[in-house]
């Protein structure tokens, strides 16, 4: 791991800079982009990704991504309720870590692609309101990068994004 948790940045900063941002005209997508670039900061990725759950079509739909040529915004992905990593995050709503790229294949079909970008780890958080999770915060990065340490700052990171993804589902 190139940054264990233990040397991760102080995380304050980056929270004062994305709630300063959602008081910004251009919401969610000043949010969102502040809260990629405050994880960069605070925890560091190489591939960030937003997706709101749509409930009524059952998929994840991408509303941000750090990386657009790669990774579309308005791209979907269905949720399959059996799925080992849909059942923990969407449906239970705790984070799922892929500590290497043997796990990270098994958990998404483009696995491939999420290689070639340099990642072969992942931390999917998810953004729970009301008691339901209604989006997720994907952070990947290379192997071994993210462990279970790094969850109480993402999940905090999380509740900030909740304005961002009600704004985003109350379009549906």
């Amino acid at each position: 791991m190139n940054s264990t948790p233990a040397t991760r940045p102080d995380p304050a900063p980056h929270y004062r800079a994305v709630a300063a941002a959602m008081a910004l005209p251009g919401q969610p997508g000043a949010s969102l982009a502040a809260i990629d670039t405050a994880l960069n900061g605070a925890i560091g990725h190489k591939l960030f990704t937003v997706l709101a759950v749509n409930w009524d079509r059952m998929e994840n739909q991408r509303y941000y991504s750090n990386m657009p040529d790669a990774y579309k915004v308005g791209g979907s992905k269905p949720i399959v309720p059996d799925s080992p990593s849909m059942r923990d995050v969407i449906i239970a709503g705790k984070c799922r870590i892929n500590h290497d790229y043997a796990e990270l294949s098994a958990a998404f079909f483009d696995h491939e692609l999420i290689r070639t970008l340099g990642c072969e780890s992942s931390i999917n958080v998810p953004v729970r309101w009301n008691g339901q999770t209604i989006g997720m915060l994907n952070l990947l990065h290379e192997t071994g990068y993210y462990d279970e340490a790094d969850i109480p700052m993402l999940s905090v990171f999380a509740g900030l994004a909740v304005p961002a993804l009600l704004d985003i589902i109350k379009t549906w």
